[in-house]
């Protein structure tokens, strides 16, 4: 089914965060759909008829009428004393493209992302627009609305549906994707997920059938070619910001890669282009 223009409507879009126990319950249903995002702490929410014990990166989805309960309640701290934390987004939405983009695959009641995803922003970004008051252009916050469900099917899409492993090699792939502008190391993409260095690099070997900086060589590769061809950057700068520690190295690898130096690729792409 092709989505269509019609307007995502937000209802209500914003950030809560509880120091003191709250509790809300909705049997009848919520009314519009909703998105939960848990970003600190952590909170009961109802989950296939009982109560979930919600974790940071949970992020919730329901429907229009589904029951909606939450419980934040005392959780003992590093030190075993009670303490109330939780910090959650949330986002009520409807309308002609909400229900079409619902209903045209069975969608997942809850999904774990990472903080640092790209989802994360999108849902900070939405609350900041329905702070607006006397927006010009409501359109916007459609649009934005428009590409977080496009964005969570794309997420879903390129995660594994099999077990643990398969998933911290689809986690190290996500890190490696957003942090390939920066000279990051193996140790940094392991504590990342939480693993030693030979096992993230055996399991995302496993998954990929390539290494970990292979990977990251692709990407940054990628990343430089864009802005050889679209930017106005020196090709020194263009090399630093896609995550190469000098020009020589960088200028070595693309040649080996593309045949050509950065320079020469550049002359030839533009003058294709115009």
């Amino acid at each position: 089914m092709e989505l269509s223009g019609e307007i995502c409507k937000v209802y209500t879009a914003g950030y809560s965060f509880h120091r003191k126990p709250f509790y809300m319950n909705e049997p009848e249903g919520v009314k519009s759909y909703l998105f939960r995002f848990q970003t600190e702490g952590n909170c009961l929410l109802r989950y296939k008829g009982g109560m979930d014990d919600v974790e940071v990166g949970d992020l919730h989805l329901y429907a229009p009428d589904e029951p909606y309960e939450l419980k934040i309640d005392y959780t003992p701290n590093a030190a075993g004393l009670p303490m109330v934390e939780s910090g959650d987004y949330h986002i009520f939405f409807g309308g002609e493209w909400a229900d079409k983009w619902w209903k045209r695959t069975e969608r997942p009641a809850k999904i774990k992302i990472p903080l640092s995803d790209n989802i994360v922003d999108l849902l900070r970004q939405i609350s900041m627009e329905k702070r607006r008051i006397d927006d010009p252009y409501p359109e916007i916050l459609s649009y934005y609305m428009k590409i977080l469900c496009l964005s969570i099917d794309r997420y879903l899409s390129e995660q594994p549906s099999s077990g643990p492993k398969t998933y911290l090699a689809y986690q190290i792939k996500n890190y490696i994707e957003e942090n390939a502008s920066t000279a990051f190391k193996l140790d940094d993409v392991a504590m990342y997920v939480g693993i030693s260095v030979s096992r993230a690099v055996h399991l995302f070997k496993e998954a990929f059938d390539t290494t970990i900086m292979q990977y990251a060589l692709d990407v940054r590769l990628n990343m430089a070619q864009e802005r050889i061809v679209f930017s106005p950057m020196p090709l020194e700068e263009v090399a630093e910001s896609s995550g190469f520690a000098n020009y020589t190295y960088f200028h070595r690898v693309f040649r080996s890669r593309f045949g050509m130096s950065p320079k020469e690729f550049r002359i030839s792409k533009r003058e294709h282009i115009t």
